[in-house]
């Protein structure tokens, strides 16, 4: 059964992309004792460079080149990373506020509250901004739209 979707696909790299990036967020959070931005920084680092490649191929199918692509992967990531940890953060204090016993887990809730956010907004970027499909000279109607403007 091939997979047609482009958001199962994407699910699917992300499923990959999230075990990279938590299991790092999680080490540098717990094992190394670094404070939440860095850790959720360098997760999302090491998540994000097999996603690109993944996605390039895999998800999209696209031909974007590495140079501009990347750029592009960057501001996506950096901006869906800074908005949803952000309102990751938010909501995990929100929640948990008067919750005594879990009060103490704060960070790692809003690790994954931000990770859900995270994966759905930047679906969208990669899909509109990094991965567009930009059409060809044949399906503007061959030398840039000259049949288009006939």
């Amino acid at each position: 059964m091939k997979i047609q979707s482009p958001f199962i696909k994407f699910l699917g790299v992300g499923v990959i992309n999230t075990c990279i990036g938590l299991s790092v967020t999680f080490l540098c959070l717990t094992l190394f004792g670094l404070p939440y931005w860095p850790s959720t920084f360098i997760g999302n680092g090491a998540g994000a460079l097999a996603s690109f490649f993944l996605n390039r191929r895999f998800t999209f199918r696209s031909d974007v080149r590495v140079g501009s692509g990347l750029f592009r992967f960057i501001l996506v990531i950096f901006l869906c990373y800074l908005l949803s940890y952000k309102a990751g953060l938010a909501l995990a204090e929100g929640a948990l506020r008067h919750l005594e016993t879990v009060e103490r887990y704060t960070e790692e809730w809003a690790v994954l509250f931000g990770n859900g956010l995270y994966t759905v907004t930047n679906y969208f970027g990669q899909k509109w901004f990094v991965f567009r499909k930009t059409k060809t000279k044949r399906e503007w109607g061959g030398e840039y739209g000259k049949k288009i403007l006939q």
